[in-house]
């Protein structure tokens, strides 16, 4: 499932406190200027691709996520690794390496990781 980097600025605020009613989820997105109006409709999509449940409650909705952050950024990176690396794993993180400042703590999580992977094998 894709997520749009506007619904995807809907699901970081119902991931952080599930079961919001779409004029709560407007309060909370920062630095946007949408109208209660566009944030429906964003809820709208996603609850129509199944990545949020709407829970009626009087006259309004409750959104509940139906994905898991995790999921989603595990399903994201992977289209991304498809998109621009062919799949594979070690050219992306190579070229986030090069594209960011890792700093020491960076890199030791880095081969921690790589460790693991090892002796997960």
């Amino acid at each position: 499932m894709r997520i749009s980097d506007a619904e995807l600025c809907v699901m970081e605020v119902l991931w952080s406190d599930p079961g919001l009613a779409a004029a709560d989820v407007v309060a909370r997105i920062e630095d946007k200027d949408w109208s209660d109006k566009t944030v429906k409709t964003l809820l709208a999509r996603l609850v129509d691709k199944g990545a949020l449940r709407a829970e009626p409650e009087g006259r309004r909705y409750l959104y509940h996520p139906l994905v898991k952050r995790s999921e989603h950024r595990k399903s994201a990176v992977g289209r991304l690794a498809d998109t621009l690396f062919g799949g594979k794993a070690a050219p992306l993180v190579a070229h986030l390496a090069d594209a960011r400042d890792l700093s020491d703590d960076d890199i030791e999580e880095l081969e921690n990781l790589v460790r693991r992977l090892k002796d997960d094998r």
